[in-house]
């Protein structure tokens, strides 16, 4: 009996037929998240419907020492949840209902596989949302979320995932029933809420979570602002925030992108500019009206050479559009792109930019730039035809450069994509070995056979002496944090 054989009877003493998929013609669909530069089929998709179900495959899989890698709706993209070849994907897509809303506690019960939008709309109609609102929101799911501790274009003012949630529920990787956090504000005990909320499924597979609700502002309002150099609007992102505003979004945008998503979306936006500004204010009528003067004066003394000001919701709508589509519009101009996700401190916003647009000539190849500004968290997205080879490693050794010169300018690897297995060798520059043991530490104290998500987030010793080695012989990144390898 093939191992395949042995791990599908298994499963199917514990699961409904119709729940389990093993033809490659049906786990294709299965082999990459919204990463499709890597790929692997699955040895075995399962499909569970309910709790029992969940406990039953993790169970089973413990018993036979097979990987397992929980799923939501795939769009997360940093290969997070790319199957394992030996391993099962659970895919958690069927729990998506909505188990309670309570307008009183401002809070919602929800399973996993609910989408993140889906949330606010249940909430509207008592005046409430749920504020973190990634770009996929349409389609990402609760438990994602959880996973990567998801944030979005107003996470500035409203946080991300981990601000924004109460309660997980789920189950280890022996099938046993865990939860974390709790309905108070405070819960008894060790903080492990916030060690689950960003872990990656690596911990524990999430199937039930309870979020807060925000009130609904009254009004919104978004400043559009041009600028004809990036370091000027650098600046007036650092100069809004240290003028004591905290602006409910603060996005930013470079010439390349602003192209694309203007063929994309026609938001209305300055081809002319080398960079623009999306600054948003909601609260009172009053609140509002005093933060938007605020930020104009800012702006204008930052150097602004346009600015357009909202004037009803359709057209702060239509200001976004072009930032909530940035990902689908680079897909309109190249075959493939690979967008990255690293932190850097606000006042290196221009810095960062300008070595990006070296790095364009270095690897040959263009890079589109949208940031969260506010926090300084990038998204580059650098575009190739992963039916090319040579293509495939440039756009890697480019990612890296990207991510690397973050670490250098006093940055992160990550800010709310997650490590996966795309900067899983750049972890090697950031954190040092006894960081990293102590991060393996940590999850051998929840899955002590490494089951749950394996070969992700926290790279090897081994992978990193490989990666330092190779990287210092060629020259491409000469930072100290090598020099131990």
């Amino acid at each position: 009996m093939t191992r395949q054989a042995e791990v599908v009877a298994a499963l199917q003493a514990v699961l409904p037929a119709h729940t389990l998929l093993w033809t490659s013609e049906d786990t294709v669909p299965y082999e990459c998240d919204g990463l499709t530069a890597y790929r692997e089929r699955p040895l075995v998709v399962a499909l569970p419907e309910t709790d029992a179900q969940v406990a039953a495959v993790l169970r089973t899989c413990h018993q036979l020492a097979v990987p397992v890698v929980a799923r939501g709706a795939g769009t997360g993209l940093s290969g997070g949840a790319m199957p394992h070849a030996m391993g099962v994907t659970l895919g958690m897509a069927k729990f998506n209902r909505i188990l309670q809303l309570d307008k009183h506690s401002r809070t919602a019960v929800v399973q996993c596989g609910v989408r993140n939008l889906a949330i606010s709309e249940a909430a509207a109609p008592h005046g409430l949302y749920y504020a973190p609102d990634p770009s996929s929101q349409i389609a990402c799911t609760i438990g994602g979320n959880v996973a990567e501790n998801s944030g979005g274009v107003h996470c500035l003012k409203y946080g991300l995932t981990v601000h924004n949630v109460l309660k997980v529920k789920g189950y280890t990787v022996e099938g046993e029933s865990v939860e974390f956090g709790g309905d108070a504000l405070d819960a008894p005990g060790l903080d492990l809420l916030s060690v689950v909320i960003g872990s990656e499924g690596m911990l524990a597979v999430v199937t039930e979570v309870t979020v807060k609700l925000t009130p609904k502002p009254q009004v919104a309002r978004c400043i559009m602002a041009s600028f004809d150099d990036v370091r000027r609007a650098g600046d007036a992102v650092a100069n809004i925030i240290g003028a004591g505003i905290i602006p409910a979004g603060l996005e930013m945008m470079d010439k390349p992108m602003t192209a694309a998503v203007e063929d994309y979306v026609h938001a209305g936006y300055d081809l002319d500019a080398a960079a623009i500004l999306l600054c948003e204010s909601d609260g009172t009528p009053e609140e509002v009206a005093e933060e938007i003067e605020r930020m104009m004066a800012v702006l204008s003394a930052s150097g602004a050479t346009r600015m357009a000001v909202s004037e009803n919701e359709a057209q702060r709508l239509k200001f976004w559009s072009g930032r909530k589509n940035a990902f689908p519009a680079s897909g309109r101009i190249s075959p493939d792109y690979m967008c990255m996700d690293s932190t850097i401190p606000r006042k290196r916003l221009a810095d960062i930019l300008l070595a990006i647009a070296e790095m364009e000539k270095k690897y040959g190849l263009r890079c589109c730039n949208v940031f969260h500004a506010g926090d300084g968290n990038l998204h580059p997205l650098i575009l190739f035809d992963a039916a090319d080879p040579d293509q495939m490693h440039r756009c890697e050794l480019f990612g890296a450069d990207i991510l690397e010169t973050s670490v250098a300018m006093g940055g992160t690897v990550t800010g709310e994509h997650g490590v996966g297995v795309e900067k899983l060798s750049s972890m090697c520059v950031q954190f040092s070995p006894e960081e990293r043991e102590q991060m393996i530490s940590l999850k051998r104290a929840f899955d002590p056979l490494g089951m749950l998500n394996p070969g992700k987030v926290v790279p090897t010793l081994h992978r990193c002496a490989e990666y330092g080695r190779m990287h210092v012989k060629k020259g491409l990144l000469p930072f100290p944090e090598l020099e131990r390898f």
